[in-house]
């Protein structure tokens, strides 16, 4: 797990650090967790986007992309191709090959 820093301001602080004191979050990390993950769950189209920025960028491969966008290999494809980014096939190293791996071991 990655960690990041970020800058809040106040009253979402208030809000996070009451709302942790009263049950609803662990602690910070579950709040953000949590809130990003509804986020994303509700906002289909941003997810698809983030997905698609990762990909076009080359941090990602399809299968991730396809994980991270909710779709399928096939759907994830279509609409790379919708946005015109430029496919690309097959691994370019052995991290590429194992993401695969593990993504195709994942798929329901």
């Amino acid at each position: 797990m990655s960690r990041t820093t970020a800058t809040i301001p106040d009253d979402l602080t208030d809000l996070m650090e009451g709302a942790i004191r009263a049950g609803v979050f662990e602690n910070k990390s579950d709040a953000i967790r949590r809130v990003l993950r509804e986020y994303f769950e509700e906002n289909e189209n941003a997810r698809i986007a983030a997905a698609v920025s990762l990909y076009e960028d080359g941090d990602i491969t399809l299968g991730p992309a396809a994980r991270l966008a909710g779709v399928n290999r096939f759907e994830m494809r279509d609409i790379l191709r919708e946005e015109e980014v430029k496919l690309r096939f097959g691994p370019e190293d052995m991290a590429s090959v194992r993401d695969e791996i593990e993504t195709a071991r994942n798929l329901e």
